[in-house]
């Protein structure tokens, strides 16, 4: 019923299912619903149309923790991102806490849930957007020409940005690792990253 209702259905073990019900019984199945307005990609455009600024865009690929989307979206919020794109299929949408963990962020920045991100990325690319994946084994950000219109595809929990989207990016990007363990959390980076260009702009 839920598919003939274009609703996603996504099935997931016990632990995943009690870590999303944050403690409220859940008796094996959850639903989510909202409110939240979602964008296009040609809102973000026109935001940064309006700002007279580049378009700066930041696309989760395969994002499933409503908190790290949450931290995300703050952090674009103050970033000066123009826009997030999340994807549709069984990922985490802009849920409650979602919102809650943006902090009013998820009011100012444009969500589009697009139905496949690796389009999204070619009309990105299309229009003049350069794309890069931030993940392991790429260039040194903090060396790379970040101006003009740019996009970042953060990775996965554990998996990292899948193949066959790293191969569509113009490039690499990868954070400088000093310690034993060679990532961080998506949101981290996502933060890092954002910041990394506003110190290039800031120049």
């Amino acid at each position: 019923m839920a598919k003939r209702g274009g609703v996603p259905v996504r099935f997931c073990d016990r632990k995943s299912l009690d870590r999303a019900a944050e403690g409220a019984a859940h008796q094996g199945c959850i639903g989510y619903c909202s409110d939240f307005m979602y964008s296009d990609i040609e809102d973000m455009f026109a935001l940064a149309k309006s700002r007279n600024e580049p378009p700066f865009i930041i696309i989760a690929d395969g994002i499933e923790d409503p908190h790290n989307l949450g931290s995300i979206l703050r952090s674009s919020e103050c970033g000066g991102v123009h826009g997030v794109i999340i994807g549709k299929n069984r990922l985490v949408a802009v849920t409650d806490t979602v919102i809650k963990v943006a902090e009013g962020a998820a009011e100012y920045v444009p969500v589009a849930r697009v139905t496949n991100i690796n389009d999204a990325i070619r009309e990105l690319k299309n229009r003049g957007v350069w794309v890069y994946a931030l993940d392991m084994g790429g260039a040194d950000i903090y060396k790379e020409n970040l101006s003009g219109a740019i996009a970042f595809v953060v990775g996965a929990e554990g998996k990292g940005v899948s193949r066959l989207t790293k191969e569509l990016c113009d490039g690499v990007l990868s954070l400088p690792m000093r310690g034993k363990i060679n990532s961080l959390n998506a949101a981290v980076a996502a933060a890092i990253a954002i910041y990394a260009k506003i110190g290039k702009d800031n120049r």
